[in-house]
């Protein structure tokens, strides 16, 4: 999860370089299309099938509408409404409402107490993270804030969708969400606006490669995997990661200030994420035997003696 929000943050730096050389859905067209493009030839050398087959045809549409189609256009248009801070707030509920859905679809999906606290943990401290920014602007349509909320339900609907994809191949998944995802757009951007729209691909070139590789193709691989390891549940609170590394690779290459407020943040969200992901009984283990710890190193004199 660190690895692949670490590539997913990072594309934010890529998308600072290409700057407004694209629009959003044009950007989105291309983005999907070179991440389909590195996928299926991975996909190739390794002698397997590049089309679909068998129930692959259904599995690639659904995701690449959910996952890809959906949100992006959502969140392209939501942009023009509101801020980018409220934007990200919006489509950090994903994995609260994942939790709920899960629980009504899966039977070992229940929502116990310590993933309650945990989901609530990881919340509160993307809320401290982006709160101001989110919330210190007057500008908060309710067209826009809507059309987060679908985003937050759409991948929320594609991250339950993987655990019903009968033994689920990443790479491939995330190949077919990638091409279902970038074809379409690609589609309505040359519908709308001709392939005018895309001129300005060739003057980032080199961005745009870096952003299809580390921040599209090799993330979407690694999500895949981890929903079909760790469930919708743990796997969809991957995205509470994003913010706290935005903001630490924008300290680091950007110059971006770092303030006390983002660290304390970043450390509850880091809270949230190990109670929610934690084994069962693994944290009370760890309490006992800290609790042990030190109960072992208490001197004699300070042992409570018995009255009477």
């Amino acid at each position: 999860m660190l690895l692949c929000s670490f590539l997913w943050a990072s594309a934010f730096l890529f998308l600072k370089i290409i700057g407004t050389n694209l629009s959003p859905l044009a950007l989105t067209a291309v983005r999907g299309l070179m991440g389909g493009a590195l996928l299926a030839a991975w996909i190739g050398l390794h002698h397997q099938r590049v089309l679909p087959r068998g129930r692959e045809w259904k599995d690639w549409i659904v995701l690449g509408f959910l996952q890809g189609v959906v949100p992006n256009t959502l969140t392209a248009f939501a942009l023009t409404q509101i801020s980018a801070g409220l934007t990200s707030l919006s489509q950090a509920m994903t994995p609260l409402i994942v939790a709920v859905l899960a629980q009504a679809v899966f039977a070992d999906e229940r929502l116990t107490a310590r993933r309650t606290v945990g989901l609530l943990t990881g919340f509160s401290g993307m809320i401290l993270l982006i709160g101001p920014a989110a919330f210190g602007n007057a500008h908060a349509s309710l067209p826009g804030i809507a059309s987060m909320l679908a985003v937050a339900f759409s991948y929320a609907l594609g991250t339950l969708y993987v655990r019903t994809v009968p033994s689920p191949t990443p790479i491939r998944l995330a190949y077919g969400q990638q091409l279902f995802s970038g074809l379409p757009t690609f589609a309505a951007v040359w519908a709308m606006s001709g392939l005018g729209a895309f001129a300005g691909v060739q003057d980032v070139i080199l961005p745009l490669a870096l952003l299809g590789v580390f921040g599209t193709a090799l993330p979407i691989v690694l999500y895949m995997r981890i929903l079909s390891v760790a469930g919708p549940t743990v796997g969809s609170m991957n995205g509470y990661f994003l913010p706290p590394w935005t903001i630490l690779l924008g300290f680091v290459f950007l110059g971006e200030a770092l303030s006390l407020r983002e660290m304390s943040a970043t450390a509850i969200v880091l809270a949230g994420v190990a109670i929610v992901s934690a084994r069962a009984g693994s944290v009370e283990r760890l309490l006992s035997a800290f609790a042990r710890k030190l109960a072992a190193r208490r001197p004699d004199g300070d042992v409570p003696q018995a009255c009477g």
